[in-house]
């Protein structure tokens, strides 16, 4: 299965998805990052579809078109978000049951950007990490695979995340695998 990653940031989880050996076509990003380097590295070829803004005038159609077009030119079967920074309602329909996202909260609870903080400000005692099929509708689509974190008394939005992405960067490239192989329940 061809794959293709969306990332926008540090790369660790991409990082994680290739050290577990999931073979990657290409990587896509929304700026120059991290991830760029990380793709390089390991012989992935690595393509920035630069977003021309991040204001009120954002075309955001136009620019999954452009994205769209990118991993069809590749052949791209599976897409795989992995801290990507921008929403594409549309690559949900191009890619129906075929774009995977992972949220730092165990959905439906906390949809949205700010699940961590949410959590923290609802003083609830666990949350965790889900990996789910995107839908045009945000945190909306099936769940695959979901991990409890324990909330401790003295966690602020930092540490709480980063133990949510060590969760992440283990069971994200174990449900990719499973996904492709056609082992998920």
């Amino acid at each position: 299965m061809r794959i293709g990653v969306l990332a926008s940031g540090s790369g660790t989880l991409l990082e994680a998805i290739l050290a577990d050996g999931i073979p990657v076509e290409v990587v896509i990003t929304d700026r120059p990052c991290r991830a760029v380097e990380v793709a390089e590295s390991a012989g992935v070829e690595a393509v920035v579809v630069a977003r021309d803004s991040f204001g009120a005038d954002f075309d955001r159609d136009g620019y999954t078109d452009r994205v769209v077009a990118e991993l069809r030119a590749r052949d791209v079967e599976l897409v795989v978000m992995a801290g990507f920074g921008t929403v594409m309602p549309k690559a949900a329909a191009e890619f129906p049951g075929r774009l995977l996202n992972t949220h730092p909260a165990l959905l439906p609870s906390f949809k949205g950007w700010h699940a961590v903080r949410e959590a923290l400000a609802a003083r609830v005692k666990v949350t965790g990490c889900t990996v789910h099929i995107a839908t045009e509708v945000m945190d909306e689509g099936p769940i695959l695979s979901q991990e409890a974190v324990v909330v401790e008394p003295d966690d602020t939005e930092d540490s709480l995340h980063e133990r949510i992405k060590e969760v992440e960067r283990r069971i994200y490239p174990a449900t990719i695998r499973r996904f492709i192989e056609g082992t998920l329940p």
